[in-house]
Protein backbone atom coordinates (compact mmCIF):
# COMPACT_ATOMS: atom_id res chain seq x y z
CA UNK A 1 0.00 0.00 0.00
CA UNK A 2 0.96 3.81 -0.63
CA UNK A 3 -0.37 6.77 1.08
CA UNK A 4 -0.51 9.88 -1.00
CA UNK A 5 -0.25 13.14 0.74
CA UNK A 6 -1.96 16.35 -1.22
CA UNK A 7 -2.11 19.57 -0.33
CA UNK A 8 -3.02 22.51 -1.91
CA UNK A 9 -4.03 26.64 -1.58
CA UNK A 10 -7.51 27.38 -1.84
CA UNK A 11 -9.01 30.83 -3.27
CA UNK A 12 -8.88 34.05 -1.17
CA UNK A 13 -12.47 34.41 0.86
CA UNK A 14 -13.37 30.41 0.63
CA UNK A 15 -15.89 29.63 3.54
CA UNK A 16 -15.83 26.71 5.10
CA UNK A 17 -19.07 25.69 4.10
CA UNK A 18 -17.81 25.84 0.40
CA UNK A 19 -14.97 23.80 1.30
CA UNK A 20 -16.98 21.21 2.84
CA UNK A 21 -20.02 21.41 0.06
CA UNK A 22 -17.48 20.63 -2.79
CA UNK A 23 -16.08 17.25 -0.75
CA UNK A 24 -19.28 15.97 -0.39
CA UNK A 25 -19.76 16.59 -3.55
CA UNK A 26 -16.65 14.52 -5.07
CA UNK A 27 -16.90 12.09 -2.00
CA UNK A 28 -19.55 9.64 -4.25
CA UNK A 29 -16.78 9.70 -7.28
CA UNK A 30 -13.89 8.50 -4.99
CA UNK A 31 -16.10 6.38 -3.14
CA UNK A 32 -16.38 4.07 -6.74
CA UNK A 33 -12.34 4.11 -7.43
CA UNK A 34 -11.70 0.63 -6.66
CA UNK A 35 -8.03 1.05 -6.42
CA UNK A 36 -8.69 3.43 -3.10
CA UNK A 37 -9.05 2.28 0.00
CA UNK A 38 -9.44 5.15 1.98
CA UNK A 39 -9.49 9.20 1.53
CA UNK A 40 -9.30 11.95 4.13
CA UNK A 41 -10.67 15.17 3.07
CA UNK A 42 -8.51 17.75 4.73
CA UNK A 43 -8.93 21.52 5.58
CA UNK A 44 -6.76 24.00 7.26
CA UNK A 45 -8.74 27.54 7.60
CA UNK A 46 -5.74 28.61 9.23
CA UNK A 47 -3.23 28.54 6.19
CA UNK A 48 -6.52 28.52 3.37
CA UNK A 49 -5.47 24.89 2.05
CA UNK A 50 -7.14 21.59 1.33
CA UNK A 51 -5.98 18.47 0.27
CA UNK A 52 -6.03 15.13 1.30
CA UNK A 53 -4.72 11.94 2.51
CA UNK A 54 -5.02 8.97 0.12
CA UNK A 55 -4.25 4.95 0.95
CA UNK A 56 -4.04 2.98 -2.37
CA UNK A 57 -3.08 -0.47 -3.01
CA UNK A 58 -0.03 1.08 -5.17
CA UNK A 59 1.38 4.04 -6.55
CA UNK A 60 -0.15 3.36 -10.53
CA UNK A 61 -3.19 3.51 -8.78
CA UNK A 62 -2.57 7.26 -7.61
CA UNK A 63 -0.74 8.46 -10.33
CA UNK A 64 -4.33 7.33 -12.92
CA UNK A 65 -6.51 9.06 -10.29
CA UNK A 66 -4.03 11.99 -10.21
CA UNK A 67 -3.53 12.36 -13.86
CA UNK A 68 -3.18 15.69 -16.32
CA UNK A 69 -6.78 16.22 -16.30
CA UNK A 70 -7.51 15.94 -12.50
CA UNK A 71 -4.77 18.64 -12.20
CA UNK A 72 -6.47 20.65 -14.51
CA UNK A 73 -9.89 20.46 -13.08
CA UNK A 74 -7.76 21.32 -10.00
CA UNK A 75 -6.65 24.64 -11.64
CA UNK A 76 -9.90 25.20 -13.29
CA UNK A 77 -11.75 24.56 -9.51
CA UNK A 78 -9.03 26.37 -7.56
CA UNK A 79 -6.56 28.34 -9.40
CA UNK A 80 -3.69 25.97 -7.84
CA UNK A 81 -1.46 23.19 -8.30
CA UNK A 82 -1.03 20.88 -5.25
CA UNK A 83 1.99 19.84 -3.74
CA UNK A 84 2.12 15.64 -4.03
CA UNK A 85 3.71 13.36 -1.47
CA UNK A 86 4.15 9.54 -1.56
CA UNK A 87 4.96 7.26 1.29
CA UNK A 88 4.78 3.38 1.79
CA UNK A 89 2.83 2.34 3.70
CA UNK A 90 3.29 -1.17 5.31
CA UNK A 91 -0.23 -1.45 7.85
CA UNK A 92 -2.72 0.65 9.35
CA UNK A 93 -3.81 0.96 12.52
CA UNK A 94 -7.53 1.06 11.83
CA UNK A 95 -10.17 1.39 14.72
CA UNK A 96 -12.86 2.18 12.78
CA UNK A 97 -12.78 -1.62 11.63
CA UNK A 98 -10.88 -2.62 14.75
CA UNK A 99 -7.93 -4.40 12.86
CA UNK A 100 -4.46 -3.85 11.62
CA UNK A 101 -5.14 -3.46 7.75
CA UNK A 102 -1.78 -5.09 6.13
CA UNK A 103 -1.80 -5.62 2.22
Amino acid sequence: MISEYILFDLPAGISREQVVKDMEDIAPHWRKNPDLIRKCFLYDPATNQGGALYTWHNREAADRAHDAAWRERLMATYGTTPTIRYFETPLIADNALGETVHE
